[in-house]
């Protein structure tokens, strides 16, 4: 069984390396070309796979984690809500697929953060994490949700959409390699790429609505 669980693990890192390389890849070249188009379906690819290779081994025995399951889910929410974003450009309004994938990313989150406000009380490891992941799953998934409510498509939304949750994507890789690959486990290593990569995206939010003020 050890075994077994040793080859899966190696295949997650790899795919995993396929979608950390690829991810930096993507953001250095220009946006909308032929290599980012190519970029992009390589790291969803790898971060996929990745994700979902991840999900049995976090069960499996004497590798049990449940932090690294629904970080597994979240992944994946990022990953296909920020493919699905590419559609918001032509679509007339949102479909079930849209609603059903942010509606389990709402009840995961929901999840992780009644786990956190457990831990906190009991003193257990991972409740800071489970809290700061928890909300921002409950803050992107209702986002969603006030979007598909009021949806329209105003110049630029469909991009600002995706840009995020691939962004949020390959924060979650490169958080992986810290943790896992570097054996860095503390909070700081945890929570900083995400922090850097919410700044990454407020810029080019800001930089999408300069650009449609200034056409318009």
């Amino acid at each position: 069984m050890e075994d077994t669980i040793k080859i899966l693990i190696y295949i997650h890192a790899f795919f995993g390396g396929i979608g950390l390389i690829t991810g930096i890849a993507s953001i250095i070249v220009k946006k909308g070309s032929v290599l980012h188009k190519r970029m992009g379906k390589l790291f969803s690819i790898g971060m996929i796979s990745s994700s979902v290779i991840s999900i049995p081994i976090s069960w499996m025995p004497n590798h049990e984690n449940l932090f690294l399951f629904l970080i597994g889910l979240f992944t994946i929410y990022l990953v296909l809500a920020g493919n699905r974003a590419l559609t918001y450009k032509t679509k007339v309004k949102p479909d079930r697929i849209d609603k059903m994938i942010s509606g389990c990313m709402l009840l995961f989150s929901l999840i992780m953060i009644i786990i956190g406000i457990y831990g906190v009380f009991n003193n257990t490891s991972f409740s800071i994490l489970y809290l700061f992941f928890g909300g921002f799953g409950l803050f992107l998934s209702i986002k969603d949700f006030l979007f598909y409510n009021n949806f329209s498509r105003p110049k630029h939304s469909w991009l600002i959409s995706h840009l995020g949750k691939m962004i949020g994507a390959l924060i979650a890789s490169i958080t992986a390699f810290i943790v896992a690959g570097l054996g860095i486990g503390n909070l700081i290593a945890w929570t900083v790429p995400t922090i850097l990569g919410t700044v990454y995206i407020v810029y080019w939010k800001r930089k999408m609505k300069r650009k449609t003020v200034t056409k318009n």
